[in-house]
């Protein structure tokens, strides 16, 4: 039990670590930096741990019950893949009312420029597309299986 809680934070730190990545990279912010930073910290430091533990009690290793594991990863990772998703959403929407980016036309409607949508905001959002959909099925096919037959 313990080494799958150390696996499921693990992977939260590590989705994370790429989040803030791609929030360095799109806005070269110090303070994304120093959250990139942290995380790659906490991933040496839980996988140090895991290290001592598992070599001072090997049993712990064959206690890992990997299907609901599996199931917990995926969930976690559709969630983050989700709020991905989600900020780029409220950046594009926040970015659609700011008025250097649309215009009136003749008729009084407002047209958006091409400047609401930038193209690293495109290509995170259908990237995303295909794992978001892999984990979320795996995810709910799972939830539906153990609610049904009472077993993941």
């Amino acid at each position: 039990m313990l080494i799958s809680i150390f696996l499921v934070l693990m992977l939260l730190s590590f989705a994370l670590h790429i989040l803030f990545l791609g929030q360095y990279v799109m806005t070269r912010d110090n303070r994304a930096l120093k959250r990139f930073v942290n995380t790659a910290v906490s991933n040496i430091t839980i996988a140090g741990a895991m290290t001592v533990l598992v070599l001072f009690n090997p049993s712990l290793v064959r206690d890992i019950d990997v299907m609901f594991l599996l199931w917990l990863l995926s969930g976690g990772v559709m969630l983050i893949l989700l709020g991905v998703k989600v900020m780029i959403f409220r950046t594009i929407y926040r970015r659609s009312q700011m008025p250097e980016h649309y215009h009136f036309n003749f008729f009084g409607k407002k047209v958006l420029h091409a400047t609401v949508v930038k193209p690293i905001e495109v290509m995170v959002f259908m990237i995303t597309i295909p794992f978001f959909l892999i984990c979320g099925a795996y995810f709910v096919a799972r939830l539906i299986n153990l609610f049904l037959y009472n077993r993941l």
